[in-house]
């Protein structure tokens, strides 16, 4: 490598990392120091319930986040801004096809995403997709990479037969009042909010529709200069995050009034539950791995990946398996059950979004706030 190239190498890194905000002190570089990146996002729950229930602390770590912008996440993670985070796996499947120097260790939860079709249009299925207009929160996002891959699985082609159009994630539900998409690919909460104003119906849900409902769509994932140098921390930390996960499971409603008042995310509380309850936390060492491989075999099927690209070396440079880390040790991890923090399970969350959604005086604009905050 000439100077040259090393001066504008660091100077992107310095830029890169200058993009997000330490919430405490510097870390050193001790085993028991860990730097969590996160964005501010709904899914995110169990980064701030293992924060804030003392996960991290139970696994002998010093927990400092670390707060990014979408548009430098994965670069940040790569170049040591910080060393683990729980994210898509979609999101990062191509960039570690490149080179990038990640590793994912175990699943966090599945139901992220949806396709959804205007409920005065005639799209009733995947089928229908093609030759429609697609708005999307941008090119390259998870909801774009989902609907590709449902897409590809139907034998559509995604640079053909459909037109992609970008809008703010917030206005999604916009586009399609005023006739400028037919369908659109989102992420919580904004399709449950789209659902509950009777905007849209779904064509393709990850928490619900086959294949896709029992694939994990969120893992952690570490930097892999990190796990290389502190395997113990990474699994510990990885303990931690599996930890928060089983708990935001137990404790949806709580885990969403916890992400909001600590002021992880500017969001409604309501709202924020209506959003997790639609995701399913059931962490998975397992179910991760397997993840990976679908996800990688279906993103080439649609183009996404190389065509020359092996799924299966792929997926298995991608994934690391840890000491200590195990569905066996998940099967017998417990966690408290706090008081008022379920959803009564005779609570129809469609109405209760509805309801919330109606009070637009107490609302007092938290929904665009809240779409905002979560959008992925």
């Amino acid at each position: 490598m000439t100077f040259g190239k090393f001066i504008s190498l660091s100077i992107v890194g310095v830029l890169l990392l200058a993009g997000c905000k330490k919430n405490s002190g510097s870390a050193t570089g001790g085993s028991n120091k860990i730097r969590v990146g996160y964005i501010g996002l709904t899914c995110e729950a169990p980064i701030f319930s293992a924060v804030e229930k003392g996960f991290f602390k139970e696994e002998g770590l010093e927990v400092e986040m670390v707060k990014c912008e979408w548009a430098n996440y994965k670069d940040v993670l790569a170049l040591g801004g910080f060393d683990i985070t729980h994210h898509l796996v979609m999101y990062f499947l191509k960039p570690i096809e490149q080179g990038l120097d990640v590793k994912f260790t175990a699943g966090i939860h599945m139901g992220c995403l949806r396709v959804q079709a205007a409920t005065k249009g005639n799209i009733h299925s995947v089928q229908n997709l093609r030759g429609k207009r697609i708005g999307v929160p941008g090119m390259g996002t998870p909801p774009f990479i989902f609907a590709n891959r449902v897409l590809g699985a139907n034998g559509i082609d995604a640079s053909k037969d459909v037109t992609w159009r970008v809008f703010p994630a917030g206005e999604l539900g916009l586009a399609l009042d005023k006739g400028e998409v037919d369908a659109v690919a989102d992420s919580e909460p904004i399709g449950s909010l789209l659902l509950a104003d009777g905007k849209v119906r779904n064509v393709a849900d990850q928490a619900a529709d086959a294949p896709y409902k029992n694939e994990y769509c969120c893992a952690v994932i570490v930097n892999g200069k990190f796990l290389s140098a502190n395997p113990k921390a990474a699994a510990a930390a990885t303990r931690a995050l599996l930890k928060g996960a089983k708990w935001v499971e137990a404790n949806p409603a709580a885990a969403a009034r916890l992400s909001v008042e600590k002021k992880y995310l500017a969001a409604n509380p309501e709202l924020n539950t209506v959003a997790i309850s639609h995701l399913r936390y059931v962490p998975s060492v397992s179910g991760a791995d397997a993840a990976v491989k679908s996800a990688a075999a279906e993103m080439k099927v649609a183009g996404m990946l190389s065509p020359t690209t092996d799924v299966a070396a792929l997926a298995q440079r991608a994934f690391a398996h840890l000491d200590g880390v195990s569905d066996e040790w998940l099967q017998n991890l417990t966690v408290e059950k706090v008081a008022g923090g379920q959803i009564p399970p005779d609570q129809d969350i469609r109405l209760f979004a509805e309801l919330i959604l109606s009070d637009t005086e107490g609302s007092c604009c938290t929904k665009e706030k809240t779409v905002v905050a979560a959008q992925k």
